[in-house]
């Protein structure tokens, strides 16, 4: 029996106030179809994102079909959801752990909120030590064991994002979901980095890339969606979306598209 897609969008459109912000998104992504979303600021993506986490709901269509389900479904519990579906946002990662403790919260327990959806473990959480566990397991997934009693408040930006990669990992999800994840890196820790997320996706998590950075684009991604104006400007192959060409008609410049090895890399042109 096939597996229902991880995400199913069928004339998805987002009305935020009076502005479309999407606008008749339909396209789905597999399981082990490892997805980058590429688009300038104002894409749509961050929209996106909303309607992923549930935060959003898309309008709904004139002959009932659902405008997204996500594993084959319309309706979630979100709780049971972040089951199934890890988010790691830039607007996590701005605001995790500011209410505990002034942001004092260990990578261990970071981890282990993930398994109540809280930002933190609090005294009405009943932890086991089987939950403990499972903490430390998603930080050796993403090679942040030695950040288990490391305050969040005193790590770097690329040891505070691993470990929230972890929280996200803690309920074994079916796919991890990443919004430009390397902002805020130095070149070292960037590559280190991206290099622990192509092995979470070589290790069977499908990962949905959403950025505007060519450049976090692994080699292993298998599909590249270009968004803009809150639509889908082309969808498929890395070799065939990451041109000089379509680059430079989503982001209204013009850009020249080199490749390195199996990475791309863009320049804006003169």
């Amino acid at each position: 029996m096939s597996m229902a897609p991880i995400l199913e969008l069928v004339n998805a459109t987002l009305v935020r106030g009076r502005t479309r912000v999407l606008n008749g998104l339909s396209f789905a992504i597999q399981q082990g179809e490892h997805t980058a979303i590429l688009g300038p600021n104002g894409a749509g993506k961050t929209s996106l994102i909303r309607m992923l986490t549930l935060d959003d709901r898309p309008r709904a269509s004139d002959n009932g079909t659902p405008a997204l389900r996500l594993f084959g479904r319309e309706h979630w519990d979100i709780g049971e959801l972040r089951t199934r579906l890890g988010v790691v946002t830039g607007d996590l990662d701005a605001s995790f752990g500011m209410s505990t403790s002034g942001g004092r919260v260990s990578g261990l327990d970071t981890a282990v909120s993930g398994l109540f959806g809280s930002h933190g473990v609090f005294s009405h959480h009943d932890v086991s030590t089987a939950m403990r566990d499972r903490g430390r397991e998603a930080l050796a997934r993403v090679d942040a064991p030695h950040l288990a009693s490391k305050p969040l408040n005193e790590m770097s930006t690329g040891e505070r994002r691993r470990v929230l990669i972890a929280r996200a990992l803690v309920t074994r999800p079916d796919a991890l979901v990443l919004d430009e994840p390397t902002t805020g890196l130095d070149l070292v820790a960037r590559h280190r980095f991206m290099e622990t997320v192509r092995r979470l996706m070589r290790e069977g998590t499908t990962l949905i890339l959403i950025t505007h950075h060519v450049d976090e684009i692994v080699p292993e991604t298998r599909r590249v969606v270009l968004l803009r104006d809150g639509q889908v400007a082309f969808d498929g192959r890395p070799e065939d979306a990451l041109t000089s060409a379509r680059l430079g008609d989503v982001f209204g410049a013009n850009l020249s598209v080199e490749r390195a090895g199996d990475y791309y890399h863009v320049r804006v042109s003169r």
